[in-house]
């Protein structure tokens, strides 16, 4: 990696999953490859804009921010978003879709039919179904009865979905059963907005795609990026946001990638694996500088 690189976050493409940096450039992160990097001494996190714009005042934020973006720049950000219910003229299709993370962890959301699957992957959803395709405010309204009636949330918190990953059923079949249950009692809920098309159950399996099905287990996850601080790994399989990667000492940790943003980072002074980063056991107390 050169000097200075900017990181802009974790892309999903049809061929896996790609760092993009500042400028447009794209690393490729195929199983097995060494990812490393260091945040120089003396380092500081600044906001990284909206909307395709830089943040006015360069405000620093905080290191264990996933959004790295001011208050101002945050506001702006949300202004424009569909996920935040704050745009409801945008005249292309949704889908509604049911996505499921591990043992209890379903959650019902919306996503442009024109992104495909990509809302998905970017999630880290281990399965998931579509529930049917129509206007904007017809899949809002179901996603809105969805919630009512079933109880499943459209929300669930990262370190929940990371906590659980190493857990999961073996089998595809065992990891749909939530997924093919939900479905059926949504499509059978009276109340359901006209304009929008149901969708059989068919559920994709996304576990072989983000390379859990041959990963060891997790032992914990980066809780933020400091000063001084670096890691040097093998990536052994990424969900949403995530990259797992076999760091040496302790095992495999997950590594958020939306932590990294707003920071320069330079090439890691660790000779071997390793990790120099605050860290937090999956079932543990935080730790410290490993």
């Amino acid at each position: 990696m050169a000097h200075g690189w900017t990181c802009s976050g974790l892309r999903w493409t049809p061929e896996g999953p790609a760092l993009v940096w500042d400028g447009g450039r794209r690393s490729a992160l195929p199983w097995g490859k060494r990812v490393g990097f260091a945040v120089p001494e003396g380092g500081v996190r600044t906001c990284v804009g909206a909307r395709g714009h830089r943040c006015p005042g360069r405000a620093g934020v905080s290191g264990r921010s996933t959004g790295a973006r001011c208050e101002e720049c945050a506001r702006l950000d949300r202004a424009h978003s569909v996920a935040a219910d704050t745009v409801a003229d945008d005249p292309r299709p949704y889908r509604v879709y049911l996505a499921w993370f591990g043992p209890g962890l379903v959650k019902v959301g919306i996503t442009a039919v024109e992104r495909g699957s990509a809302r998905l992957l970017e999630q880290g959803a281990v399965c998931f179904s579509w529930l049917g395709t129509g206007p904007l405010m017809a899949a809002r309204r179901t996603e809105e009865l969805l919630r009512a009636a079933l109880g499943v949330p459209d929300r669930i918190p990262y370190a929940e979905k990371r906590a659980v990953r190493s857990a999961l059923p073996r089998t595809a079949a065992e990891r749909a059963a939530q997924v093919r249950e939900l479905h059926a009692r949504a499509v059978a809920l009276p109340g359901r907005p006209e304009s929008l098309r149901p969708a059989e159950c068919h559920v994709t399996d996304h576990v072989t795609a983000f390379g859990l099905d041959r990963a060891p287990g997790a032992f914990g996850e980066v809780v933020e990026l400091v000063p001084g601080g670096a890691v040097s790994g093998e990536l052994v399989a990424a969900a949403g946001p995530d990259l797992h990667l076999a760091a040496g000492g302790r095992g495999v940790v997950v590594l958020d990638t939306r932590l990294m943003t707003g920071w320069e980072l330079v090439p890691p002074g660790l000779r071997e694996s390793g990790l120099a980063f605050p860290a937090r056991e999956f079932k543990g107390e935080q730790g410290g500088l490993f």
